[in-house]
């Protein structure tokens, strides 16, 4: 007998095998951190088996070599355990794919044997299905049985375990059906396996399924089969791979009973610790009594009559409401989940006041939050309000000199920093969401304690466990490796508090130092309610900070403010009446939107009388039957110029001339009419790939081979796919350019790296699908060698091409280039020329030539054009700027091009400047503060919205609608200064 151990993050396995392999005894169980008890119950029938002989031992997993050590036992790392046993049972495996607990593995074995596995994030593993298992109120297997009912999927973000929750909060807020909901959690897993661990390598031939998710969840193993094209292998005893490779690769024989008096015997480790919060009860009390000072005024309410205002803050996981008198007391506050469903939720709190107050009139009723277009239309509320003016609202109520706000919500953090009373910079969290407060409720659920219990058991803890920021799903295992080495649930409550203040800090503002935050200091949101955060908070910056006695209701308690502020004098609020919530009707229907080529998946809203709420679109277009486009947006200008641009005649089509094909991604977003104008007049014809998609990204996603590239660089990898797809191509066209075109407005012109060199990165992971020439040659279009280089590239396809034929072309190239520019100009002159008649506001939105591209872009312009506003692009009006010496090294053809937008922008009064940035794109930090410094100089409002296949849109919204706020505060009529806000209504 052979005896193997696989200890890992979540679970404990034990297998004991024969000498040919077969499987005597093996069980699993979840260890809860309990690892030495759970370990102790799985080996006791092990010795039934056993008996006193000594048998071969060896353990594995991810928590294993710590146990083996602390046992004295031998360690086998796991990949090679799975390995062997794979190689054993499975002989014919070409890939082995593993989702555990905490840790996901692709292991290759033909070819060139590799192993991929996860790093700093634990998405789409057993651990993150657990998660969302739990905010869906289901077990994973009634998941999995769920998933099976489904029709439509929806886009998950698969990076973050709290990012994903967000989007599937927002998604049971608009109404889709759970069925969709655990279809397309189950595809944002696979999604995250492919792309973020593959990198480039392609999953092929026979594909073995290990680990529990994938042994237990059916539909799991159904989405990877139709995403790799491939029926794949869930072999026997597939949850017990990693054990068996572990008993087979045993050589050191022990006795099970002597390793059972070693699990009860084994020292505990001692984990490391920061200091205490709080030294004595007498300086807890001097901290208590402090922020009792910031507190709000309750009205006497049973008996009151006469006006009063509504605020309702529609959050992530919770509804918020505030009613309060014309002083602006409290009369009637609530708190409660939504239970997924906002509207109802509101509808009972709504209820609740018209039977407490029955002499109450509510004089205005305002919606705030993830949900407030929802419950506004539900409810007919007189106004909305983005939420971070709400939350100023509030602050400034409790410190009117208030110059930095932190709230801590359930799924997001949010950092405002004000000048001369105006919101000036934001701070979301957009890549990670660790520290949260459903981060801190996950844990105290998991330790069976309320939120409550659990942050008043670390107070006085004298020795809180260091367990550093880090991701939700990988501190669990931080919290696990604590708990073993013997740290206390009031040491854990006491270090998760000191980690979720970090991580604020230094994951999301990103500062450097204390003083750099502000000194009129307001925290707020439900999380800061926990005595032990907010005590972390202010040693951390080494100062005193303001907490509101209403800190989790800060948003509603702003909404209600701007209500009152909006009302005017004699207030008549639309809210529905108490008679009207007593034949409320909601219903909900799904739909594509078919108005434009985003065919965007809608959830339409039905309320009683015919009222209608349509959510999943990327536009007001839906929402108001518009089925015009907007023609003050230069995307869409420039997405019609691409396709229809002919200003420069091609030559007739030859016949025997090649047909080439060209990828629509980076910088051929603003290259197409050069190249179209160049081989036209070669005879040459052009194929182009389709318009980006989601679909066209899976299509090429397993050729991906970097996790941090930008997304705008992932799509490459599916347009080359759709080319080689294509019939009657005599090559693909991408060429290798590290410079630009010269503007002669920069230090020099160079591409960035992606768009200069990814060609090569394609060639070298799609070597094996290239079905025609792919030529990547490296030229550059401002070089006196341009021509040559370009005849030499194109003579394999065109073998009697002619050189002088090729310098002809070039010049129209140049020529249709310089014609396409010049009506990029014109349109911008036109928009803004159009926007001053109008009265509108003018946002330049700034990013790079392929943020045009609607997949990249999540739709951002059509957003920001539905608050009524005007959009031009950078290059639009970055030639109106005067040439100057930068601060920094300007070498880069899109950058240049920003400074200069910046400097124009900060010469107009009714230009607002919004930077779109993709994540992997280094060196837009410096990029950014260039323009910060420049707009700052100008008393300018400047925000950037980070585009990535997360599509954050909730923070994505939360940004252009605060930015636009801001703005009608600094810039707008007198009007629009004092509260009127609520015209931005429109929000995705």
């Amino acid at each position: 007998m052979k005896l193997g151990i696989d200890v890992g993050s979540t679970t404990a396995k034990a297998a004991l095998i024969a000498d040919d392999g077969t499987i005597l005894y093996s069980a699993y169980q979840r260890h809860n951190s309990q690892v030495a008890d759970s370990l102790a119950s799985l080996l006791k029938p092990a010795y039934e088996l056993a008996g006193h002989n000594e048998v071969p031992v060896a353990i594995s997993g991810s928590a294993g070599m710590g146990l083996a050590a602390d046992l004295g036992l031998p360690f086998v790392q796991e990949v090679f355990a799975e390995s062997v046993a794979v190689e054993r049972f499975v002989p014919e495996a070409d890939v082995a794919i593993e989702l555990g607990g905490e840790d996901a593995k692709i292991l290759f074995f033909t070819g060139l044997r590799d192993a991929r596995m996860n790093g700093a994030c634990a998405g789409g593993t057993g651990a993150f299905i657990d998660q969302m298992a739990t905010l869906l109120k289901i077990a994973p297997d009634e998941l999995n049985e769920l998933a099976k009912s489904a029709k439509k999927k929806h886009i998950v973000a698969s990076r973050c375990g709290v990012f994903a929750k967000t989007d599937i909060q927002q998604l049971l807020n608009q109404g889709a059906l759970i069925e969709d909901i655990c279809a397309s959690i189950l595809d944002c897993i696979v999604s995250q396996t492919i792309a973020g661990l593959a990198q480039g390598r392609k999953i092929a031939g026979n594909v073995v399924y290990l680990g529990g998710p994938l042994s237990f969840l059916s539909q799991l193993r159904a989405a990877f089969d139709r995403e790799l094209g491939i029926t794949g292998i869930l072999p026997e005893n597939s949850l017990y791979y990693v054990a068996i490779g572990a008993a087979m690769l045993s050589d050191e024989a022990y006795s099970i009973d002597d390793i059972l008096e070693r699990l009860d015997t084994k020292a505990l480790r001692t984990y490391s610790n920061e200091e205490p919060l709080f030294a004595s009860e007498s300086q807890y009390f001097e901290f208590v009594e402090r922020h009792k000072l910031a507190s709000v005024e309750f009205a006497d309410s049973p008996n009151y009559s006469g006006i009063a205002h509504l605020g309702i803050d529609a959050g992530s996981t919770t509804i918020k409401t505030v009613l309060i008198t014309p002083n602006a007391e409290i009369l009637k506050a609530t708190y409660e989940p939504n239970a997924g469903n906002p509207v109802k939720a509101v509808l009972k709190a709504l209820s609740g006041i018209y039977e407490e107050f029955p002499n109450v009139v509510i004089g205005s009723a305002t919606t705030t939050g993830y949900g407030e277009a929802i419950v506004k239309e539900a409810i007919k509320a007189d106004f909305s309000l983005v939420e971070t003016i709400a939350h100023y609202r509030a602050a400034k109520h409790f410190m009117p000199e208030v110059d930095f706000i932190l709230d801590v919500g359930g799924q997001d953090i949010k950092c405002f920093k004000i000048s001369n009373g105006a919101i000036s910079d934001i701070f979301l969290n957009e890549a990670c969401s660790s520290g949260c407060g459903s981060f801190l409720y996950t844990f105290a659920e998991s330790l069976g304690m309320s939120v409550e219990e659990f942050a008043n058991i670390g107070l006085f803890s004298p020795s809180p466990a260091s367990l550093g920021s880090r991701c939700t799903v990988f501190m669990n295992s931080s919290v696990k490796q604590a708990q073993k080495e013997g740290a206390s649930v009031a040491s854990i409550a006491a270090g998760l508090a000191i980690s979720v203040v970090k991580n604020a800090l230094y994951k999301v503002i990103r500062t450097n130092n204390a003083a750099s935050l502000g000194s009129h200091i307001v925290v707020q949101g439900g999380t800061f309610y926990n005595d032990s955060i907010l005590r972390a908070f202010e040693r951390e910056i080494g100062a005193n900070v303001v907490r509101p006695s209403i800190s989790g209701l800060m948003g509603a308690f702003g909404a209600a403010l701007s209500g009152m502020g909006s009302a005017g004098e004699n207030p008549a609020s639309t809210c529905i009446s108490l008679g009207e919530i007593a034949s409320f009707e909601h219903k909900v229907r799904q739909a594509s939107c078919g108005l434009c080529a985003n065919k965007c998946s809608l959830s339409i809203n039905i309320f009683g009388q015919g009222r209608r709420f349509v959510s999943g679109n990327k536009c007001s277009r839906p929402n108001d039957n518009n089925s015009a486009i907007f023609e003050g947006d230069i995307f869409d200008y420039k997405l019609k110029k691409l396709d229809l641009d002919s200003s420069i005649p091609a030559a007739p089509l030859l016949e025997g001339k090649p047909r080439i094909g060209i990828p629509m991604v980076l910088n051929f977003f603003e290259m197409y009419p050069f190249w179209k104008a160049l081989f036209g007049n070669l005879g040459i014809e052009l194929a182009t790939s389709p318009r980006s998609s989601r679909e066209l990204f899976f299509l090429g996603q397993s050729s991906i081979p970097s996790d941090t590239i930008c997304y705008p660089a992932k799509l490459v990898h599916g347009h080359i796919m759709s080319l080689c797809e294509m019939r009657e191509l005599d090559a693909i066209f991408y060429p290798c350019m590290t410079y630009n075109f010269d503007e002669e407005a920069s230090d020099n012109h160079f591409n960035c790296p992606v768009v200069a060199y990814y060609p090569e990165v394609v060639h070298a992971n799609s070597m094996g699908d290239m079905r025609v020439p792919f030529i990547y040659s490296h030229m550059a279009p401002h070089a006196p060698n341009f021509p040559e280089k370009l005849h030499s590239s194109l003579l394999a396809v065109y073998p009697n091409l002619d050189i002088n034929d090729v310098k002809k072309a070039c010049q129209a190239g140049f020529a249709a280039h310089e014609f396409y520019l010049e009506g990029v100009r014109e349109k911008g002159r036109q928009i803004i020329e159009d926007a001053r008649k109008e009265g509108k506001h003018i946002i330049v939105l700034a990013g790079r030539p392929y943020h045009v591209d609607e997949e990249v872009n999540h739709g951002i312009n059509k957003i920001i054009s539905g608050l009524g506003v005007s959009i031009i692009s950078e290059d639009a009006i970055s030639h109106l700027a005067d040439k100057k010496p930068r601060s920094v090294l300007n070498q880069w053809t899109y950058h240049a091009r920003l400074y200069a937008a910046a400097d124009y922008v900060a010469t107009q009064p009714d230009m607002s400047l919004v930077q779109l940035i993709s994540f992997g794109c280094g060196l837009d930090a410096v990029t950014a503060d260039e323009v910060s410094a420049i707009l700052s100089k100008a008393g300018k409002i400047y925000t950037q919205i980070k585009i990535d296949e997360i599509a954050n849109m909730g923070a994505a919204t939360i940004r252009i609608r605060s930015l636009l706020a801001a703005v009608t505060d600094r810039f707008g009529n007198e009007e629009g200064k004092a509260d009127g806000q609520h015209e931005l209504q429109y929000a995705f």
